[in-house]
């Protein structure tokens, strides 16, 4: 079974992934997770025609094309990746977006040249938090809003938090942890003191999700080839977690074999105070 080293571990829980995985990620997990979240996050934070919007850790691109289609032609989307991976396939999608490579704690922007800087999330993943928070905010005129998007704890996702102990039963301790990585900043008093450090005007509400996969195999092969257990698990160890995965993920089985199961996010925006 495949073994790893604490470096790749690493990464993976800091979000980082192959060009393999990124493509696996765009073309699977946006549409089974992913895809249905643009929408309320930019209504969250504001944003409407004209505007000029930074999408930080933009993955694929998938928050900063549906910001295009909202800003139009008047507008400005630009976006900041550190996964060159990623980068390489949101720049494919859309070149009339500003795409960048970067990390979120040294945004090379102007002060105030954006109205709405947004995190999709990314946030979780952020080297420090607070200091990214700060650089977004920088970017952000005054009067502007940051807004981060966060999946709420495993406690609120049972689809996942059953994987994660699948995960650690098969794979061990590494693989867990790297599978838990997205739900670190899951609770909404965590969200709201990140904002609290760049404004006082915020509000948090929590989004109604759902992840849909066709199988638990399907479910697996997408974790593994796609998120964040990319490099952390090879072939017979992917085999011997999708026989574990369908005896005890049963529960998430409709008749027809799909999966379902609910993936709340917490949404926070905050008004800049300059």
């Amino acid at each position: 079974m495949n073994r790893r080293t604490a470096t790749t571990t690493s990464a993976a829980e800091r979000g980082q992934v192959n060009t393999e995985a990124a493509e696996v990620y765009d073309a699977v997990f946006v549409p089974a997770l992913f895809g249905q979240f643009p929408g309320p996050v930019l209504d969250h934070a504001g944003v409407s025609v004209g505007e000029r919007v930074l999408d930080v850790g933009c993955g694929t691109g998938i928050l900063a094309r549906a910001s295009r289609r909202i800003v139009g032609a008047a507008g400005e989307v630009v976006a900041i990746d550190p996964n060159e991976a990623m980068l390489s396939i949101a720049r494919r999608s859309d070149r009339s977006i500003d795409w960048h490579s970067g990390v979120a704690e040294s945004l090379p922007f102007l002060d105030g040249a954006f109205d709405h800087t947004i995190s999709q999330f990314a946030a979780m993943f952020f080297t420090d938090r607070t200091a990214a928070l700060s650089e977004m905010a920088r970017a952000t005129r005054g009067g502007g809003t940051v807004t981060i998007a966060t999946w709420a704890g495993l406690d609120r996702t049972p689809g996942y938090e059953a994987m994660v102990g699948v995960v650690r039963d098969v794979l061990g301790e590494p693989a867990a942890s790297a599978l838990c990585a997205p739900f670190t900043l899951g609770d909404t008093a965590d969200v709201r003191r990140l904002l609290a450090t760049i404004g006082s005007n915020l509000r948090v509400d929590e989004l109604a999700g759902t992840a849909r996969f066709a199988s638990i195999a399907d479910w697996v092969r997408t974790d593994v080839r796609g998120w964040t257990l990319a490099d952390l698990v090879d072939d017979d160890a992917e085999s011997v977690l999708v026989e574990h995965a369908e005896r005890e993920l049963a529960s998430f089985v409709s008749a027809c074999g799909s999966v379902a199961f609910p993936t709340p996010a917490l949404v926070g925006t905050v008004i800049v105070d300059h």
